[in-house]
């Protein structure tokens, strides 16, 4: 799987996420819950790239873990900048 196929699987997933989970809020509803209502993208991701859905999760999870850091990167710099 290519970097930019890797990029595609978490966009995807992350669109997915932004339609289903649009009014759970997130912050109440236990993650596994939130995982399990993103399952079916997950298992079409796996079909289509011929892969395990747990390599799929694992995948978005590390995903999501650079963004955020990454969005925490930048937060910091804008803090030490003002």
């Amino acid at each position: 799987m290519t970097k930019n196929d890797k990029k595609r699987v978490i966009e995807e997933i992350q669109d997915f996420a932004d339609t289903v989970l649009k009014n759970v809020d997130r912050e109440q509803v236990p993650i596994s819950i939130q995982l399990d209502l993103l399952r079916p993208k997950m298992e079409e991701l796996a079909t289509a790239y011929q892969m395990d859905i747990s390599d799929i999760f694992i995948l978005y999870m590390d995903g999501i873990s650079e963004i955020q850091a990454e969005k925490e990167k930048d937060f910091q710099e804008k803090l030490k900048d003002s």
